[in-house]
């Protein structure tokens, strides 16, 4: 466990687990939640890879300085965690804002970046999506963290899977009530303050890129995983059927099992093309 320090001297939580040799993997997650959200995935890919779990500013053990956030500095203070442990270039995986973050890094600083995994997520905001974004500001302000999520768990975890992980999902429920008022807005206020431009960017994208969706995720569906898989150049996409938006939660073995395919391919393409 250790604190990297963001360009304006902001702490920046984050674990590293797995092999020391191993190829780094650089995992973000999403709004409100901090790196235990990955609970499910730490054991799995320690196996192989050198995991970098990174608590978003406003969440988890980072700090929390007053709002508005701007994505991209939360992006910056991701590469600064790779500043802080040498590590000159990762794979990147990100779910949901984390996966907005890993587009931003791969734009801005495309050598940081060996392949990208954009789980749940989009690269443009939707009419519909900034409504509810605004919503959820105005009910955290209001009525506080624990309100906010017990009203919202329904955008995370599908109908399908709400009964038989209701136990998980009430650690994610604490996961994000952990976090103060002030650093969820902050996080909220980056997303709707979110530059669309983003996607033309992301045409110029060369890394080996999978997109993972549930279909039943309503917060980011299908069609924005489609969209990516359309702007990025020879991306892949993959979608775990009867998942919704905390898929990794939801259907770990799949996800799992996905994305570490995806991974050991690039990584085995990576070691031969060193080795030639």
């Amino acid at each position: 466990m250790a604190y990297a320090h963001a360009a304006d001297g902001a702490r920046i939580f984050y674990r590293v687990t797995g092999p020391d040799d191993g190829p780094p993997l650089l995992m973000l997650h999403g709004l409100g939640t901090d790196q235990l959200g990955w609970m499910l995935q730490r054991r799995p890919f320690n196996a192989r890879y050198r995991t970098i779990m990174v608590d978003n500013r406003g969440s988890g053990r980072s700090d929390k300085p007053p709002g508005p956030y701007r994505l991209e500095d939360l992006a910056a203070d991701a590469v600064a965690v790779l500043d802080d442990l040498a590590i000159e270039s990762a794979h990147i995986m990100g779910a949901s804002m984390g996966g907005a973050l890993s587009q931003i890094i791969a734009v801005m600083y495309p050598e940081r970046v060996r392949s990208l995994v954009l789980a749940c997520t989009a690269c443009q905001l939707q009419p519909w999506r900034q409504e509810l974004f605004e919503d959820w500001v105005e009910q955290a302000r209001t009525q506080g963290m624990h309100r906010w999520m017990t009203a919202n768990l329904q955008w995370l975890i599908g109908p399908r899977s709400m009964r038989r992980l209701w136990p998980v999902a009430n650690v994610i429920g604490l996961l994000a009530q952990r976090a103060p008022v002030h650093g969820l807005i902050g996080q909220l206020q980056a997303l709707l303050a979110a530059d669309d431009d983003l996607m033309v960017e992301l045409a110029n994208v060369s890394v080996p890129t999978l997109m993972v969706v549930g279909s039943q995720d309503i917060l980011t569906p299908v069609a924005d995983s489609e969209l990516l898989a359309a702007t990025i150049p020879g991306s892949r996409m993959a979608v775990i059927r009867g998942a919704a938006h905390g898929l990794m939660i939801e259907h770990a073995r799949i996800f799992n099992d996905t994305v570490l395919e995806f991974l050991d391919e690039v990584s085995d393409a990576d070691a031969v093309n060193a080795a030639a």
